[in-house]
């Protein structure tokens, strides 16, 4: 589907709650398909380096739980 400058324009117009709800659409629509999403050169050799990394060094691996509290502790409010 070609995105002429018409549509591009018309989504500038909408309201910050209809582009929040564009964006969540367009980023489920990719992540249906995960290998369609190319990924470039630089993004393949970082996920390579963090990958021996952990190899080299597991204990530094954090379970999902971990990462949560790492997340939501740098932002709560204060």
């Amino acid at each position: 589907m070609a995105v002429n400058e018409s549509s591009i324009h018309s989504v500038f117009d909408l309201s910050p709650a209809d582009k929040l709800k564009l964006v969540q659409d367009l980023w489920d629509d990719l992540a249906s398909n995960p290998d369609d999403v190319p990924l470039y050169d630089w993004q393949i050799r970082e996920l390579e380096r963090r990958e021996a990394n952990l190899e080299k060094h597991p204990e530094t691996a954090l379970t999902w739980d971990e990462v949560l509290q790492r997340v939501r502790g740098r932002h709560e409010k204060k």
